[in-house]
């Protein structure tokens, strides 16, 4: 059984704590690093990513039956829009062709799978949108009871495709941050495993988009990997599993990790800036960004530390930046929530200032489909025309 390691203190434990964080220095846990894994190459991509990639996961029983086909997303190249790229080749990783619309399936599914084998019938998150209907979808997969908690200011629009799966559905008034943390506490008196946005073992599942992406490039790592930015867990297991790549001999560097995040919330960046140590908490934010709109990030210490460790960056971008990119990758075929657009927003401000490497290959995550957030659609002038039959033929000519 692989241990669990603080990512600040290095502090080793056996299983998951009380808090499922250090008891030292309460900064997250994450398992010890593969350093022997292996690709593969009789299991193709398409027929099940836990299957080629499963040397990266021995301390997991991988359930194909609770398996949704998540992962294997298209990686796709772009220019609409560049006008002097200076050589840069950039790249999206659609996300939102998982089976909920997001990159959270990954992590659901192998938070789901250690769950099972600790023997609990009853699963559960705290999350913004995305991740309850990941968690409720697979829940119901797996024949578990799910308890979603949101947030009592949620968007209407985003209820159904949490509650059509069946779970238990709560929205709770006050402070998410203090959500998160009683969830895990009652979680573990009421027999549910939470799992939150940096839980150890869903961090685990996002390793799967490095190893893809690694692929996908024919067997390169990208110079640049910039990822929207949250809670930290999704950037965490990017960085993790280029790390056990590296670690394992497949590849022979890492990318640069570059953190994404809207200037109306924006923890990380201003921490970053400011050359702290410890993100803080904001008190006043707001952004279109929905989906990364969080004021005091669990994992952002850590995110902090892997950027400065990798030499990284932290980047926020204005909302008509958001809005404008969104756009972008729609006239490029794909539509995205706007806190995937904050990703392309990043590039193309770094690029403009000159801190991305000409000749480079980025590639930016887009995190979720915008079918997850079609109120977004009002910021856009979406042409409309109408006639009647007898016009047709004129207007077709």
């Amino acid at each position: 059984m692989n241990k669990l390691v603080c990512t600040n203190c290095n502090e080793l434990y056996n299983e998951e704590t009380e808090t499922g964080r250090c008891s030292s220095c309460d900064e997250p846990l994450e398992v010890e690093a593969i350093t022997d894994g292996k690709i593969a190459d009789d299991f193709p991509m398409e027929n099940g990513i836990f299957n080629r990639y499963a040397s990266f996961f021995p301390f997991l029983d991988l359930d194909k039956a609770v398996s949704l086909g998540e992962g294997a997303t298209p990686l796709v190249q772009i220019d609409y829009g560049i006008e002097d790229a200076k050589g840069i080749k950039l790249y999206i990783k659609n996300e939102g062709m998982n089976p909920t619309w997001s990159f959270k399936d990954r992590g659901t599914l192998t938070g789901l799978l250690h769950a099972k084998a600790k023997g609990y019938k009853k699963i559960g998150t705290v999350s913004t949108g995305n991740m309850a209907a990941s968690v409720a979808a697979y829940a119901a997969r797996a024949g578990l009871q799910a308890t979603i908690l949101v947030k009592e200011e949620m968007a209407e629009e985003k209820i159904g495709p949490i509650g059509i799966y069946g779970p238990r559905l709560i929205r709770v008034k006050g402070n998410y941050r203090t959500l998160y943390s009683e969830s895990i506490r009652l979680g573990k008196e009421n027999d549910i495993y939470f799992i939150n946005s940096d839980a150890p073992y869903r961090v685990e599942g996002y390793k799967t988009t490095a190893f893809e992406i690694f692929e996908q490039l024919g067997g390169k790592v990208p110079d640049y990997v910039i990822v929207p930015t949250s809670a930290g867990g999704n950037f965490r297991g990017i960085e993790k599993g280029f790390r056990e790549l590296y670690f394992s001999g497949i590849s022979s560097r890492m990318p640069t990790f570059i953190a994404s995040q809207a200037k109306g919330c924006n923890p990380i960046v201003r921490a970053f800036e400011s050359g702290s140590e410890e993100v803080q908490q904001l008190n006043e934010f707001g952004t279109i960004a929905h989906a990364i709109e969080n004021p005091y990030p669990p994992s952002g210490n850590q995110v902090l530390r892997l950027i400065r460790k990798n030499g990284g960056m932290a980047v926020d971008v204005e909302e008509e930046d958001i809005i404008g990119h969104q756009r972008i990758l729609a006239k490029a075929g794909i539509f995205v929530q706007p806190a995937s657009a904050t990703s392309l927003a990043a590039a193309y401000k770094l690029m403009a200032e000159g801190k991305i490497d000409s000749n480079s290959e980025v590639v930016c995550i887009a995190t979720a489909s915008g079918l997850k957030f079609t109120e977004s659609l009002k910021h856009h002038t979406i042409p409309v025309e109408s006639c009647n039959i007898e016009e047709l033929e004129k207007r077709l000519r």
